[in-house]
């Protein structure tokens, strides 16, 4: 199976704080992959490496074969990483189509000319109009982003790194502070994206991280801990202590 994403001994230390201890870590294409430990275990600080927010101390970044260690966070996007924030980042008086039109054009290198080529180009339009229905949002593709419920509103983000075309997706706590009754959706949303597109959910729910996850990367401490499949995880010993018996790890 072809590596889309690896780190190589990935190191980030602030001050004396090592938030990412030494960590080697391979995605495949196409995997379904959830990154979980528990609070302070250096989660977002790796991710933040990854998609480029944060730069690491040491270490080697690979995506697609190429090194990436030092891509500003615009290339990496353009070259096939895309991610969710655990906040969400949206125009809020944007409408749904419009935000997902943006997306487009970015990606195509258009996004200087957006208000001009947007409208006169319906296939961007055909596209964004497809995206939204695909993720259940075209009910509300022309109502202001900000008047959206917030579990729409995660949809909608979901959708904009969608529309990146990306081969690699990290998915940071798409659930947090949504419903319990709009989880399911949100789960719903990403079990139907496309199979080439390798995923990693980052998430505290073990209820999402077990109905979604094919593999498991457990972090402690900024090192990676252990990593296996969703039954090897949950009935390993050292990650019940880690959890401190946590009932969500018994059940899958």
């Amino acid at each position: 199976m072809t590596v889309v994403l690896e780190t190589r001994n990935l190191c980030k230390s602030f001050g004396g704080i090592t938030a990412t201890d030494n960590v080697t870590f391979k995605l495949e294409a196409g995997a379904r992959h959830a990154l979980i430990g528990p609070n302070g275990a250096g989660k977002t600080t790796f991710v933040n490496q990854l998609s480029g927010v944060l730069s690491p101390t040491s270490g080697t970044i690979i995506l697609n074969g190429q090194d990436i260690t030092n891509w500003s966070v615009r290339r990496r996007a353009t070259s096939g990483l895309a991610r969710t924030f655990q906040i969400n980042q949206l125009f809020a008086d944007f409408t749904p189509l419009q935000t997902i039109l943006l997306a487009i054009t970015e990606r195509e290198n258009a996004g200087s000319q957006w208000w001009r080529t947007s409208g006169a180009r319906s296939d961007f339009v055909d596209e964004s109009v497809t995206l939204l229905t695909s993720l259940g949002l075209a009910d509300v593709m022309q109502q202001r982003v900000g008047s959206l419920a917030y579990g729409r509103q995660r949809l909608l983000e979901i959708a904009i790194a969608v529309a990146a075309k990306p081969s690699v997706l990290l998915l940071d706590e798409p659930a947090a502070g949504v419903p319990e009754s709009d989880r399911d959706q949100i789960l719903d949303v990403v079990d139907s994206l496309s199979a080439d597109v390798a995923l990693v959910l980052i998430e505290h729910d073990m209820d999402l991280v077990f109905r979604f996850a094919k593999s498991i990367s457990v972090l402690v401490n900024g090192a990676l801990f252990v990593e296996g499949t969703p039954a090897e995880i949950a009935n390993d010993p050292r990650v019940r202590q880690v959890y401190l018996g946590e009932e969500e790890l018994l059940h899958v």
